[in-house]
């Protein structure tokens, strides 16, 4: 690699700093939000939907400066990214913290944490997500195919996955599913469409996991309740040959499991 100018690192300096600075105008945003939230709990589920979507724009910021780096001399900014990564665990995590981190449950188990936001419409809901996501793409992107950070991907899509299906009201958007003169017909159908494509893609995420590099229990047992969460969205859809599928399908991923386990090659 050709040594990097000292010049070129003062450019790069200067085109980051307003970056930098809006990074650090939002981190202190994110502090007072905090604040008064610790200082008045009442709707602190809306106010930390807010900050999800805060450090998702922060992540975006960081992605920009990395962007900005392998642009004008070649080379990644692996803290700009290491700190995208953190704040978007942020961002999920304010999302865990309203609507829970459990992927296979009965939405009735959750139906009073959904209802804490009941006044954020499906459409804002899935713009946040569809946001989340696109940041965790393009932030993996950032990263390459051959990054240490690959596997823990795994990981962050899986929790993504998770709040994603947790944030909708399913009782709802199924009546709406089903409804075309319903005016939130579209999203939901769309929304719930592409919580079937999560749910399938981290199944199938942590299968690989477990099978090409961790060899560990939990990895291939999440695979297992991904499959299952997906069958449960099945079933509220009506699509009864499909769920059967995905049970069948889980029932030889836990044989699998069960069969590693007794040849001592799972952990």
């Amino acid at each position: 690699m050709a040594k990097i100018s000292s010049e070129s690192r003062e450019f790069l300096k200067m085109k980051s700093e307003p970056y930098k600075t809006k990074i650090t105008a939002s981190l202190e945003k994110e502090k007072s939000v905090l604040a008064s939230i610790q200082a008045n709990p009442e709707g602190a589920a809306y106010k930390k939907l807010a900050l999800s979507e805060e450090m998702i724009y922060i992540a975006t910021l960081y992605i920009t400066i990395n962007n900005l780096s392998v642009s004008l001399i070649g080379a990644k900014d692996n803290e700009a990214l290491n700190d995208a990564r953190k704040v978007l665990y942020k961002a999920i995590i304010y999302l865990e913290e309203i609507v829970s981190s459990f992927v296979d449950i009965q939405y009735s188990e959750i139906e009073d944490k959904v209802a804490a936001i009941s006044e954020t419409s499906i459409e804002k809901r899935f713009s946040l997500v569809r946001k989340l996501g696109l940041a965790i793409r393009l932030l993996e992107d950032a990263f390459g195919d051959n990054s240490k950070w690959k596997w823990s991907f795994v990981e962050i899509n899986g929790r993504f996955t998770t709040v994603a299906k947790n944030l909708i009201d399913m009782k709802q958007a199924c009546k709406d599913y089903f409804e075309p003169s319903s005016e939130n017909y579209d999203n939901s159908v769309l929304y719930i469409r592409l919580i079937k494509k999560l749910l399938d893609q981290s199944a199938t995420q942590y299968r690989d996991r477990y099978e090409l590099s961790t060899h560990r229990v939990d990895d291939m047992r999440l695979a297992i309740n991904y499959l299952s969460a997906s069958r449960r969205v099945s079933i509220l859809l009506g699509n009864s040959e499909e769920a059967e599928e995905i049970k069948k399908k889980g029932a030889v991923w836990k044989g699998k499991m069960d069969s590693d386990q007794k040849a001592g090659i799972s952990s």
